[in-house]
């Protein structure tokens, strides 16, 4: 099924199912590594919400979640600008953070981010994300946990938009 948002069209790209086998893979790998452990996953809104949500439900022990939100696109281009709205609201000192990211491409937010961050001293910083493009990458990012490489294209749908429409389909599809 083709889609049109705004003035592009987008055919579809990763099926839901792909989706959900990867995320379940990802949330039984990070409840292994964080046994007994209980850490703070920070989702990167909006983009993760959906990410956040079927990671969360697969993983197998004690965490807790917050929210932070940056805002770096317009359209389907990055404005070089990377903005704060919502964030950090809980005490990360001494903590093992997992940061939740829907897509990883030239790593800017998440640099200025983890900057951020790392003035809370928390014990462990771990990224994971549904989607990464290795090709874009501008910034020395290590994804720990990833559940697709995809070639520098521009996507929509599981919780990615373009120009805030696209967010709500179950697929991910790639702009025609």
């Amino acid at each position: 099924m083709i889609i049109t948002l705004h003035d592009k069209s987008f055919e579809p790209y990763i099926k839901e199912v792909a989706i959900q086998n990867r995320i379940n893979a990802i949330a039984e790998q990070i409840s292994d590594d964080y046994k007994g452990k209980t850490p703070v996953f920070i989702s990167m809104l909006n983009g993760a919400f959906w990410f956040t949500a079927d990671l969360l439900k697969n993983y197998d022990g004690n965490c807790e979640v917050s929210f932070v939100k940056f805002k770096s696109y317009h359209g389907t281009e990055s404005t070089g600008t990377v903005t704060q709205s919502v964030g950090i609201d809980v005490d990360l000192s001494g903590r093992d953070i997992i940061i939740l990211e829907d897509i990883v491409d030239t790593g800017k937010t998440l640099s200025v981010f983890l900057d951020e961050l790392f003035k809370h001293t928390p014990a462990s910083v771990k990224i994971a994300s549904l989607l990464l493009k290795p090709n874009a990458l501008k910034y020395p990012i290590k994804v720990d946990y990833t559940g697709f490489e995809i070639p520098n294209d521009f996507i929509v749908g599981y919780g990615l938009d373009y120009d805030g429409l696209g967010r709500n389909y179950k697929d991910i599809y790639v702009v025609k």
